[in-house]
């Protein structure tokens, strides 16, 4: 075997021992309910709560304790009756608008909402103004250029009747 081939075989082995250790990390958590409509409710929710600690993942996906407390949380309340918009409003009410990826549209998060759309527009607007405001040379020949043709078209002609 070449060093290279080595080489190659030996990165191939760890890539495929890295991958096998990250799914060892994966969230592993059964929790039993009472109807397949409340796992299916469990799920939806679970990805879209955030983790306080991560802040970047959900906490279906999350390994962080409190992301587990919060699971159990969602499990619980789920079980107990809770609409999907109490359960929210709980979360809302405990950790802060930030532990929703979509914030309710409220004072707080319309700029959140609404300023990418305001910002694309205003931009829009702009160029527009902008494009309009540059001069566009006229198609329309003055008077004064045709006669100055005129006049060198002359010449040019008496110059070659000469010749």
């Amino acid at each position: 075997m070449t060093p290279a081939l080595l080489s190659g075989l030996r990165a191939s082995l760890a890539a495929a021992l890295l991958s096998v250790s990250a799914v060892a990390f994966a969230v592993i958590e059964t929790y039993t309910f009472s109807d397949p409509d409340l796992e299916a409710r469990y799920h939806a929710l679970s990805q879209e709560l955030r983790c306080p600690k991560c802040q970047n993942q959900n906490i279906a996906d999350s390994n962080a304790p409190i992301a587990k407390d919060l699971r159990f949380l969602l499990h619980s309340k789920l079980e107990q009756g809770a609409s999907d918009d109490e359960i929210l409003s709980f979360m809302v009410e405990r950790y802060g608008e930030f532990v929703r990826y979509r914030p309710a549209v409220d004072s707080n998060t319309w700029v959140l909402w609404f300023g990418p759309g305001a910002l694309a527009v205003l931009g829009l607007v702009l160029l527009v103004r902008q494009l309009r405001r540059q001069d566009v040379p006229s198609a329309g020949v003055s008077e004064h250029d045709l006669q100055q043709l005129r006049d060198q078209l002359a010449e040019r002609q008496a110059r070659e009747g000469r010749s």
